[in-house]
């Protein structure tokens, strides 16, 4: 489950950059990881991105560099589901951290 702190800090990225073009659902997930790692669960629930695989892709063509890790996580219904956790590493003076 997501802690309602982070899911408050979702719906604010999702507000602040409102609309459904590709564009727009880069900035929201790029915002989102500026600040936490986030699940695709969670970019598509909270930040309403539809394929949050292909916005993350796109990111990572404009030089981002975005790890995936995987992980099961429990759905509302109860089940098992595996899902990737996005990372950002950020950029530290030409390097990454």
């Amino acid at each position: 489950m997501t802690d309602p702190t982070k899911i408050e800090a979702l719906h604010l990225v999702r507000d602040l950059y409102p609309g459904l073009s590709s564009e727009a659902q880069c900035t929201r997930i790029r915002s989102a990881l500026s600040q936490f790692s986030i699940t695709t669960f969670e970019a598509m629930r909270y930040l309403d991105v539809y394929d949050p695989r292909a916005r993350v892709m796109q990111l990572r063509n404009r030089g981002e560099t975005i790890d995936t890790h995987w992980q099961t996580i429990f759905t509302e219904a109860g089940a098992r589901h595996p899902v990737g956790r996005y990372t950002l590493r950020m950029k530290n003076g030409g390097g990454y951290v």
